[in-house]
């Protein structure tokens, strides 16, 4: 009983587990065109698109359903209309990285996703994360921590604004 509580005490909140995926992410696409071995570059960057797609999926199927329910409803709007701009920069960076990862498409698609995430995690950081803990019952917690965890995004997943 004591280690239980002990290992949930331990456990970070779901706000901090939200943010360190969207440093993990972010330091994924900073890699890229750092001067290491081009390969290993692709494939963080490859590594953080996917994660970046999969925290989106996570988002949108089990963090802000709740957070509608609790009243946030425009600010998860705003989310929405976010990923679905950060889809489509993702979906042309995946293709030009298929074609050529030296092509400078590739370096100016990047810059933009980094705008994107920039002004988007900011957002959710300071208004919607600290909601995690609150907004979401028992249940959705544990099925969001258990996403966390070891979740995988579905492979014919879209967010919701994509198209």
């Amino acid at each position: 009983m004591a280690e239980a509580a002990a290992s949930a005490e331990a456990a970070p909140s779901l706000a901090e587990a939200l943010e360190r995926e969207h440093h993990e992410i972010d330091a994924g696409i900073e890699a890229f065109g750092t001067g290491g071995a081009p390969e290993a570059e692709r494939e963080a960057l490859v590594a953080a698109i996917a994660a970046l797609r999969r925290h989106i999926y996570l988002e949108e199927e089990f963090f802000f359903p709740a957070l509608s329910e609790a009243g946030l409803v425009a600010p998860v709007f705003v989310m929405l209309r976010e990923h679905g701009q950060m889809w489509r920069t993702l979906d042309a960076l995946t293709l030009e990285l298929r074609a050529d990862a030296g092509n400078p498409e590739v370096r100016t698609l990047i810059r933009e996703l980094t705008v994107q995430l920039q002004h988007h995690n900011g957002k959710e950081e300071q208004i919607l994360y600290p909601q995690a803990d609150t907004a979401l019952d028992g249940q959705a917690a544990e099925r969001l921590r258990t996403f966390l965890a070891d979740g995988e995004l579905p492979g014919d997943w879209v967010c919701q604004r994509a198209g």
